[in-house]
């Protein structure tokens, strides 16, 4: 129908509040002013504590479609300041909009998801186990969550090594010690801070290995 009207789209708002109070609002005010000149790590700690919330939700409503988000993806980001009931009902005394600065990538890095999706779409690349498998360990570290990116990273491995050509998993194989250690700290409790490093490590090599074979695979079709 030529006069069909957009179905409204339903959005979806989250309050994240500090625990500890201002003592006045000039110490408000000059939190506001120092943090949204310089907002990176409010916005990260805040969005940390938002995926918390929507973790444990998951869990609790055994939902596993509730996803984490990121920052970047919202329509909207303040920082601001306000009474109790008012914060909680996404109400500010005084707040500011935080500006999205979209990530700048080299033309060739903007291009080459739209050429690896077209291989894909047309059969001439295919998907790996190892790469969703990856893509959940890179997103377990971003969010704070490094005893699961331990154990993601370790069935991801495994998975890259069987599916990708020798060339491109001969560098990988080196990596099974450092995540088989870190996984097997994982369970028994919080990893060191260098088993965290070797986790990160380790999927950012994983990653660049499915980067390249993705890109020979185009270059070959």
């Amino acid at each position: 129908m030529d006069d069909a009207e957009p179905e409204p789209v339903p959005t979806s708002r989250a309050t994240i509040v500090r625990a500890k109070p201002f003592e006045s609002e000039a110490e408000a005010d000059t939190w506001l002013d120092a943090t949204s000149g310089d907002s990176d790590e409010a916005v990260a700690t805040a969005t940390r504590e938002l995926n918390f919330v929507l973790r444990s939700h998951r869990a609790a409503a055994v939902d596993p479609y509730a996803r984490d988000v990121g920052a970047e993806h919202a329509l909207v980001v303040r920082l601001g300041y306000g009474e109790g009931e008012q914060v909680a009902d996404g109400r500010f005394g005084r707040a500011v909009e935080l500006p999205k600065e979209p990530r700048k990538r080299k033309r060739g890095e903007a291009l080459a998801p739209q050429e690896r999706l077209a291989a894909i779409l047309g059969g001439r690349d295919s998907l790996l186990v190892g790469e969703e498998l990856l893509l959940r360990a890179r997103l377990d570290l971003d969010v704070g969550r490094p005893r699961e990116a331990a154990l993601q990273s370790r069935v991801a491995l495994e998975a890259l090594l069987g599916e990708l050509d020798d060339k491109f998993a001969a560098p990988l194989r080196p990596l099974r010690e450092q995540v088989a250690r870190a996984a097997n700290a994982a369970l028994d409790g919080d990893l060191s801070a260098e088993d965290v490093a070797s986790v990160e490590d380790a999927v950012d090599q994983m990653a660049v290995a499915v980067r390249r074979s993705g890109t020979a695979a185009g270059a070959g079709a």
